[in-house]
């Protein structure tokens, strides 16, 4: 049995991959459905982008959909699996602002209150804010 099978940490590394698919999730977390959009806004080589977009379909994170048949074209989605990602995406934003001083080029706001979000990680089974103090691991 390798890491990656034994350690869920080291499987969802491996599963996210390189910086392009954390780039291309956080653009269609951002609304941007399309070849072109994710090409602009990521700086991205047309044959990378490609590529990566079909790996995300296979590892069923993202659908695509027809939108024009001639030319072919399509739209990208987030699949229930993907939209699962959130959680992760918006603790990395947070992380990356906090620790490594990277200014938000944007606020994420939540649509009931109009005001930005302040990620934390909640345990379910006691609603309560999850703090590494009161962690152990068997």
């Amino acid at each position: 049995m390798t890491t990656e099978n034994s350690c869920p940490i080291a499987a969802c590394a491996s599963f996210l991959g390189d910086k392009w698919n954390l780039l291309i999730l956080r653009e269609l977390f951002k609304n941007n459905h399309r070849f072109e959009d994710f090409r602009k806004n990521l700086s991205i080589a047309p044959t990378i982008l490609t590529k990566r977009l079909q790996q995300l379909c296979e590892q069923n994170i993202i659908s695509k959909r027809r939108y024009s048949e001639h030319p072919p074209r399509d739209e990208y989605y987030l699949t229930p699996i993907g939209e699962s990602l959130l959680p992760i995406i918006l603790m990395m934003r947070k992380w990356g602002h906090e620790h490594l001083d990277v200014p938000y080029p944007s606020q994420v706001k939540n649509r009931l209150t109009d005001k930005e979000v302040d990620p934390v990680l909640i345990d379910k089974n006691n609603e309560k804010v999850i703090a590494l103090e009161d962690l152990y691991v068997e």
